[in-house]
């Protein structure tokens, strides 16, 4: 047995037919968790649909209601880059409880893994990038609006920059001075030549800290703020990124104070990732995985972790990437 739960329901699938986002992954997540011995299958907690309600804490009304009655104009239709249907509202819901109950349990075990969610492209007033609903959002939300946390942060591995994260949390910020680099690069000279350096930008947050560790020449075009914003040149591998988010970490937890940290694990930082440019391998995303699960567990912050993108070329790579999400924290907290 696992020393935390992981939420999962066969109602993760996303009906979107045939697409680059591969929803057949947490199936085969769940099935390679449990063929593998890594997890049992008392491990599993199933989640119930977040409440309208819960929705409301972080989605405007008008928009909530165009998701439930099928009202989305042609262009917020094509913002979501993926099928509108009142089924997929249904998964986006589920998803979102999904995350409420993986910030409950992590409160009790000091992690929960939702085998889903991080869908981190949705704005309060519209959804974008595969995002109709802000789960991580409205989990952290909840849990405040429960009394259960004061402050939360996220730290955001997903390829691309959250967006809609930093847009929902933006409250009163001040700009600060460009944040010190991770030190000398170990990016091939050649591949630097062609690169932008990387660079991390700063600015205070109100009561939820926002951290993006993300490729800067990708999706979305339009960046809005973090509290902490980590953009990587294409071509960036394990050690270089690695040395990026222990920075971020080391600086964001020097001026913020989490009672939850929300993890959000993309895969597609992978080099073999269709919608990357970054070049990390299984090996140095498991120790990414590591690194933030060491960080928190030193400093008794309870992790809540969402799996985001992934979208390998050879889907089971994708399926190993998540996976080891679930042995990493296994081998951290157990």
């Amino acid at each position: 047995m696992l020393p935390f739960k992981l939420i999962y329901s066969d109602a993760y699938y996303l009906p979107i037919g045939q697409h680059v986002f591969p929803a057949e992954k947490y199936r085969r997540v769940r099935d390679k968790l449990l063929a593998e011995g890594i997890a049992a299958a008392t491990d599993f907690l199933e989640p119930q649909p977040a409440t309208d309600q819960d929705i409301l804490l972080v989605h405007k009304p008008e928009y909530v209601q165009k998701l439930k009655t099928g009202t989305l104009s042609p262009r917020e239709q094509m913002e979501l880059e993926i099928p509108y249907s009142q089924d997929l509202v249904k998964v986006f819901w589920l998803a979102a409880g999904g995350s409420i109950l993986a910030a409950r349990q992590a409160l009790a075990d000091g992690v929960g893994i939702s085998v889903g969610g991080g869908f981190h492209h949705a704005f309060p007033d519209h959804g974008e990038g595969f995002c109709m609903i802000h789960d991580v959002a409205v989990a952290i939300r909840r849990l405040q609006r429960d009394d259960k946390i004061r402050t939360a942060m996220t730290v955001d591995c997903d390829v691309h920059h959250g967006n809609g994260t930093a847009a929902i949390f933006a409250g009163t910020r001040t700009a600060s001075a460009p944040l010190p680099s991770a030190g000398a690069s170990t990016l091939d000279p050649l591949l630097r030549s062609f690169a932008s350096p990387g660079k991390m930008r700063g600015a205070h947050a109100g009561d939820v800290f926002t951290i993006s560790l993300h490729q800067h020449n990708n999706y979305p075009m339009w960046k809005p703020p973090s509290s902490i914003d980590v953009d990587l040149p294409d071509g960036v591998g394990d050690d270089d990124y690695l040395a990026w988010l222990d920075n971020a970490l080391s600086s964001g937890l020097r001026q913020f104070e989490p009672d939850l940290l929300c993890y959000i694990a993309g895969a597609d930082p992978y080099r073999e990732d269709q919608l990357g440019g970054l070049s990390l391998t299984i090996e140095g995303l498991k120790k990414r995985d590591e690194l933030v699960f060491r960080v928190a567990r030193a400093r008794s912050i309870p992790v809540m972790v969402t799996f985001a993108g992934g979208y390998a070329r050879n889907v089971e790579d994708t399926v190993t990437l998540h996976c080891n999400t679930v042995i990493a924290a296994k081998e951290v907290f157990g």
